[in-house]
């Protein structure tokens, strides 16, 4: 676990795009890892990075979003027709 870091929500609604951006010290190693980045593209909710432990998309699916307009982005799109989600 992190010494000491802070988190930023980072929003582009111009261009559809959202981040969260953990900066900060783990010992002497700096952190800079973006932990969730969404694209919002063609009417779909694209999950590009996920690393938490509930999962966005499980989030999503609670506040009443329909699996076919989430995109796990981060899943190779060979892979994307057998995870019950939007391909694209």
């Amino acid at each position: 676990m992190p010494d000491s870091y802070d988190s930023y929500v980072l929003f582009d609604d111009q261009r559809g795009r959202y981040l969260v951006l953990d900066i900060g010290w783990n010992d002497d190693n700096y952190l800079h890892t973006t932990p969730i980045h969404i694209d919002l593209i063609s009417d779909k909710i694209w999950i590009q990075y996920d690393d938490t432990e509930e999962g966005v998309a499980t989030d999503l699916l609670e506040a009443g979003v329909p699996k076919e307009d989430i995109v796990l982005g981060f899943r190779h799109p060979k892979i994307r027709q057998h995870t019950g989600f939007a391909v694209a």
